[in-house]
């Protein structure tokens, strides 16, 4: 007999009921996405590692994959595991562009690796799902409100605490450094991107890294302190007084983006104008996004995303794109461990078929099948014990209902164990109630309409 195996930290596996909330909200996610017209792909796990080490600072944290009996003169074969979706989705796009319909929009919700620290909030496998739009050579701006108010109505689908979508806009922040006449733009966004991390020291390495002077650094973070849920940001950002036309036309992206996400009636989602976002990747060039959850801000952001121009080339064309990734791992994990989020039941079946003895199983399995026939999740009971034992074997599984199939010309009986109600019923025509048929969520996360709407 082996021991008992020790858990791998940073590879979360999920019990029964909590993975029945996984599923429920990949299921809303890809409803939602598909209603929008967006098509489902699955890229493979593995990508060269030339192409996977593009990603500049992970470099360090991509899992290689070797053969067990590979010679120390083999090496890896050349391969890692993705850590992103958007490495493998640019390779699918140049590797199948010939197939593709142009814009090509698409999701993908499937699992990444990372070599990280495991922590809350941040595991070595994990599940993202990714919704972009890509063109060939132009993609016109009105994608970028589609695709950030696609996820807005995909998140605000799910049982999850309030999100608040943050963006920004890179033209605007490189237009008004620009208008500043800061040296080095780039290193300027990545220091301002550390605004949270690092605060009243950004200004210090915006002089010591970007090269600005100390006047300078001040109206980086003027900038940085906008944070509205309108488009008021537009006179506010007037008032500095820097003028670029970069910058004009970042102004009116970031407004038309949160104009478009803020309409309609969202449950629980908000929208703002934050200008400390950032997002330090060099590959963003417009539209920018980092979403938060209430209660988790030590998360960080749960998802983020933006446009970028180039998201990969073939030397004669170019396809631009615009899309937002959401953490399912990153999400859903903290909220089941903290019981915000539970399954109702970890098991499908509704319905226990009890078994009066081992010589009339095959009763009860014809009325498992006339049940299943219908749609109703149903099974058997493993042995014939006393209906009492039965009962609470279906109790201890989640089942709500158990059925007692009619002996010697009696009609049968369903029971709800939960209030020990107990009818007549013929399998060719009963049915659970809706909640029942299937597992639910079930949240214990209650929020009034000022929580959602601050």
């Amino acid at each position: 007999m082996s021991a008992k195996p020790t858990p791998l930290s940073g590879f979360p596996e999920l019990l029964p009921a909590a993975r029945v909330v996984e599923r429920e909200v990949v299921a809303s996610l890809s409803r939602t996405f598909e209603l929008h017209g967006f098509a489902n792909i699955e890229t493979r796990v593995v990508e060269p590692l030339d192409r996977l080490a593009k990603g500049g600072e992970i470099d360090k944290e991509i899992y290689v994959l070797r053969r067990l009996q590979a010679g120390d003169e083999e090496g890896d074969a050349g391969l890692g595991l993705h850590f992103d979706l958007t490495v493998p989705f640019a390779r699918y796009v140049l590797e199948h562009a010939g197939h593709l319909e142009f814009p090509f929009r698409r999701f993908q919700i499937q699992p990444a690796w990372r070599g990280e620290r495991p922590q809350e909030g941040r595991y070595r496998q994990f599940t993202q799902a990714d919704v972009d739009i890509v063109g060939k050579d132009v993609l016109p701006f009105h994608h970028d409100v589609e695709v950030m108010r696609v996820m807005v109505e995909a998140l605000d689908a799910l049982p999850i605490p309030p999100v608040s979508f943050q963006f920004n806009n890179r033209k605007l922040i490189q237009g008004f450094y620009r208008g500043l006449g800061l040296p080095d733009l780039t290193a300027a966004i990545r220091t301002i991107d550390k605004l949270d991390k690092l605060g009243d020291r950004v200004a210090e390495l915006l002089v010591e890294d970007a090269g600005a002077t100390p006047e300078q650094a001040r109206r980086c973070l003027e900038l940085a302190t906008i944070r509205v849920a309108d488009t008021s940001f537009v006179e506010r950002v007037r008032a500095l007084g820097v003028e670029d036309d970069l910058l004009d036309e970042g102004l009116a992206e970031l407004a038309a983006v949160v104009e478009g996400c803020a309409a309609g009636d969202h449950r629980h989602v908000t929208v703002e104008a934050n200008l400390r976002i950032a997002r330090g990747l060099d590959y963003y060039t417009g539209t920018v996004v980092e979403i938060f959850m209430a209660g988790y801000e030590r998360l960080k952001s749960v998802g983020g995303g933006g446009r970028y121009d180039a998201l990969a080339s073939d030397g004669r064309s170019t396809y631009p794109g615009v899309g937002v990734s959401f953490g399912v791992s990153r999400t859903l994990i903290p909220l089941l461990a903290d019981g915000v989020l539970a399954g109702s039941r970890p098991v499908p079946s509704a319905v226990l078929v009890a078994v009066t003895d081992e010589e009339s199983r095959s009763a009860s399995t014809a009325v498992a099948d006339a049940l299943r026939a219908r749609g109703i999740p149903t099974e058997v009971a493993a042995s014939a014990q006393k209906f009492g034992k039965q009962i609470r074997y279906a109790e201890r599984r989640g089942i709500p209902f158990v059925w007692f199939p009619g002996r010697d010309g009696a009609q049968d009986e369903v029971k709800d164990i939960r209030s020990g109600e107990q009818v007549a019923a013929d399998p060719a025509a009963w049915t659970p109630p809706e909640e029942d048929l299937r597992p639910q969520v079930r949240t214990s996360h209650v929020v009034d309409d000022e929580e959602q709407h601050p």
